[in-house]
């Protein structure tokens, strides 16, 4: 689960030559269950985890029963070749006794205000196509004028802010009338969703997946398929007062950020599949 540990005892937090230290004695488990649940997530042994962190497979086995108690760059260490999420790293660091590495900003921080003025010219060069930004749950930060072309006839209630993207997509109320596609596509949505989940549980994306799931009609099979599925991709074929949109969506992150507010945001672009595609939103801009 995607959380920070909570105690009902007060901690002491020290200084140590590590860095600032929270008296790991107040909660002994919870460093080696951490790790050992992690690891397992990424179907990783111990000794894939020791390779990749520079120690030995005896040094992980006694982390994770116990017995050894790391340092705070060796937690950093674990977290990195883990490749944890910047709130999954600083959740670690919590249950290894130490304070978090990495802030999280809030968005209308004016520390925040040059990524967002940023996010806004990636958008604005994206157009004429459709392009969004959004946080870990999928719920939309910003988007540029033409995914506007998207939600076309979509209940106001689904726009009503915060607005969900998935939810805006799947939603009977939403988008999901008008894909021609819906099964395969949404299915799509829904696998990435739940994949995600799973590599870093969260109990709000996990319930939006699961209600997701229900908008779909059933599983499908190669069989399902049409004959011009892109192979490497899902496009979306979706029916608009203009004509026919046949999209594919491209995901961009802050691979670098160090700050969890930033790591977590997503920029989803819907990129033309075909010729009259592109020149059908070409003709709307």
């Amino acid at each position: 689960m995607d959380h920070v540990e909570t105690f009902s005892e007060p901690v002491t937090i020290s200084e140590t030559v590590d860095g600032p230290m929270i008296d790991p004695t107040a909660f002994p488990q919870a460093f080696p269950q951490a790790l050992r649940e992690r690891r397992a997530r990424r179907r990783l042994s111990q000794l894939e985890l020791a390779l990749r962190a520079g120690t030995t497979q005896r040094h992980v086995s006694f982390m994770e029963s116990g017995r050894s108690v790391p340092g705070r760059g060796m937690v950093v260490r674990l977290a990195e070749s883990l490749e944890l999420p910047l709130r999954e790293r600083n959740d670690l660091l919590l249950a290894a006794g130490f304070a978090p590495a990495y802030p999280q900003t809030s968005l209308d921080a004016p520390a925040l205000a040059p990524v967002l003025t940023a996010l806004e010219h990636i958008l604005a060069g994206h157009l004429p196509y459709p392009a969004i930004v959004v946080d870990r749950h999928g719920d939309i930060v910003t988007t540029n004028a033409a995914f506007g072309w998207l939600t076309e006839g979509v209940s106001s209630a689904l726009v009503a802010p915060p607005v969900n993207a998935y939810r805006l997509a799947l939603h009977p109320d939403g988008m999901a009338p008008r894909i021609e596609n819906f099964p395969e596509w949404a299915r799509h949505v829904v696998e990435r969703l739940h994949q995600e989940s799973v590599r870093n549980p969260d109990e709000r994306l996990a319930a939006l997946s699961q209600e997701l799931a229900a908008y779909v009609p059933r599983r499908v099979t190669p069989s399902d398929l049409p004959a011009d599925h892109l192979g490497f991709a899902v496009p979306l074929h979706l029916r608009t007062a203009a004509g026919l949109l046949r999209l594919m969506t491209t995901v961009t992150t802050f691979a670098t950020a160090v700050d969890v507010t930033i790591a977590e945001l997503k920029l989803e672009a819907f990129l033309p599949a075909d010729q009259e595609t592109a020149a059908l939103l070409a003709r709307k801009a």
